[in-house]
């Protein structure tokens, strides 16, 4: 999953990608789509029943329904199709994001860049982890799109998204995070603050 092998010292902590089905109600809405489609069932079956009769109303509902489960598959294709061309990687050094069906792109993260990572659990228990990096950052939210917090335009937030595990993946990361910038302080005899104080490069390695 990662675009070359890790520096020496560093190792693979734990890899993973999205959940298909997951992501397409986080990303595209996928839930939502099929409910705006039940509802248009229901009332016009109920309208035309009225009128035109019980097979006319079931008829459209029929109609409404089979429409609905076409545009839900096609948005679980896409969703399988992004998240199929998806890796995650948490080394003991940084977090990577490959992503991207068309364009790949790797993300390179180091733990020092970070400040915050907020986890959120969705209520089918999947969950995501919104990646907050310190000072000015370059990254584009329409190309990281889906792998990136909603709405954040102004500062957008890489996200590690609709992970089935996400509280173990959370831990994982919470501790490497820890123990590497507790090295770096160690081996610098400084702050991690002072040690990254020059500008920090872009990140983002397309292919």
């Amino acid at each position: 999953g990662l675009p070359e092998t890790p520096p020496e010292g560093a190792r693979i902590l734990w890899q993973g990608a999205p959940a298909p089905w997951a992501l397409a109600k986080s990303a595209l809405a996928a839930h939502w789509v099929g409910g705006y489609f039940g509802l248009l069932a229901v009332w016009r079956g109920l309208a035309l029943g009225t009128t035109d009769g019980l097979a006319a109303g079931l008829g459209a509902v029929l109609w409404y329904a089979v429409v609905g489960l076409i545009a839900v598959g096609v948005l679980y294709v896409m969703a399988r199709i992004m998240a199929k061309s998806t890796v995650y990687t948490l080394t003991t050094h940084r977090v990577a994001m490959r992503i991207g069906a068309a364009l790949t792109v790797t993300l390179n993260l180091p733990y020092r860049w970070i400040t915050a990572a907020d986890l959120a659990i969705h209520r089918d228990g999947t969950g995501s982890i919104h990646l907050k990096l310190k000072g000015e950052n370059k990254f584009s939210y329409l190309v990281l799109w889906p792998h990136i917090r909603p709405w954040r335009m102004r500062r957008p937030e890489p996200t590690l998204r609709a992970l089935p595990d996400a509280r173990a993946v959370a831990q994982i990361l919470g501790n490497a995070a820890e123990a590497r910038v507790s090295t770096i302080t160690n081996e610098l005899g400084t702050d991690d603050t002072n040690a990254v104080a020059s500008p920090a490069p872009a990140p983002i390695a397309a292919e």
